[in-house]
């Protein structure tokens, strides 16, 4: 299946234009192999609000105190109200004195140009609650990928990325049009990229120039491939240094690039977060499989039709995370199933 073919679909539903505690063992999912590392723990509360998101923070055990943190999210396509809100996030960024960081996107729309982008990070309210940094304004440079990558021998992101000593990566989990869903791999991946290193991505190392992006699309798992080694490049340099926490909330199939994304048809699920990313994107997988079939048909076909979870296979095997762990209620009760419902 080409990649191609996908971008063909998005663009006939709508414009692509950006981009107490008790513990419970992970239920395998159908394409699972061996864990290759001893289960990581993977934190998660119900509460969706500012405290939630405080608390989810603070029981990873990880201080950020002392260090200059960037905060990376999607600031969300003009158009897109799905992407996590000012008042949700504030008060996490401003205890930790953070700069909000994003990059360009590769893709025309509204955050492409920087002037753009400036523009929508101000309609939606980021300006408000801290510093935005968009991280290729003025630079990219390269990193490299993990051992045994096949499509990128380098990984090229926003230069700014590397003036911070601390990261919380914060993702909204969601579906997404063109990786089957967007959660920590893909905010690490596409999101740090520069516009040229979301071109060497999206066409699994055969261009940087985004005016020839959307004629070097490669195979669908290719692509797939591509982004879990990206993603690893950027674990591999945050090292102890990072934090990751998930919201699941607004879950549409479609990412926050989309300025015209499907409505939502499952329920807000929580809040997760973990040290390790991939462990962190295979239990909000898992609780997508675990929720209501009927409310979730529509999401699960989108991330099998596009190999989504497939960059969960791929990272555990580039060795920077597993998908291997154990599930931590921090609400004083059960945490829920990720037992798959058909």
């Amino acid at each position: 299946m080409k990649h191609f073919f996908i971008f063909t679909l998005i663009a006939a539903a709508s414009a692509l234009t950006a981009c107490s505690q008790t513990a419970t063992q992970s239920e395998p999912s159908k394409t699972s192999v061996k864990p290759l590392k001893e289960a990581a723990t993977v934190y998660f509360t119900h509460d969706i609000s500012p405290e939630g998101l405080q608390k989810a923070y603070k029981a990873l055990g990880r201080s950020l105190e002392g260090k200059k943190v960037a905060v990376k999210i999607s600031t969300g396509e003009a158009g897109n109200n799905h992407y996590l809100q000012p008042a949700l996030i504030g008060p996490l960024v401003k205890s930790l004195n953070g700069d909000i960081v994003e990059c360009n996107t590769a893709y025309g729309g509204s955050r492409q140009e920087t002037s753009k982008h400036r523009q929508t990070i101000e309609e939606h309210g980021f300006n408000a609650i801290a510093k935005v940094v968009i991280m290729d304004e003025f630079a990219e440079t390269e990193i490299p990928t993990p051992a045994g990558s096949k499509f990128l021998k380098k990984d090229l992101i926003g230069a700014a990325f590397t003036n911070y000593t601390g990261f919380v990566i914060l993702n909204h989990f969601k579906g997404h049009q063109m990786g089957g869903f967007g959660g920590a791999l893909k905010n690490l991946s596409i999101g740090v990229g520069s516009t040229s290193g979301k071109a060497r991505i999206h066409t699994a190392g055969k261009t940087d120039d985004a005016g020839k992006l959307w004629a070097n699309l490669p195979e669908q798992k290719d692509f797939i491939e591509s982004m879990a080694e990206a993603a690893g490049a950027v674990v591999n340099y945050m090292g102890d240094r990072a934090v990751y926490i998930s919201v699941m909330n607004n879950i549409s199939i479609d990412c926050d690039c989309n300025g015209h994304p499907a409505k939502p048809e499952m329920a807000d699920v929580g809040i997760l977060a973990s040290l390790d990313p991939v462990a962190l994107d295979k239990a909000c997988v898992d609780l997508v499989y675990a929720s209501d079939p009927q409310k979730s048909a529509s999401l699960r076909k989108r991330m099998e039709d596009m190999l989504g979870p497939h960059i969960l296979d791929r990272a555990e095997e580039l060795g920077y995370g597993t998908k291997n762990y154990k599930l931590v209620s921090l609400d004083g009760n059960e945490p829920p199933s990720t037992k798959r419902v058909d």
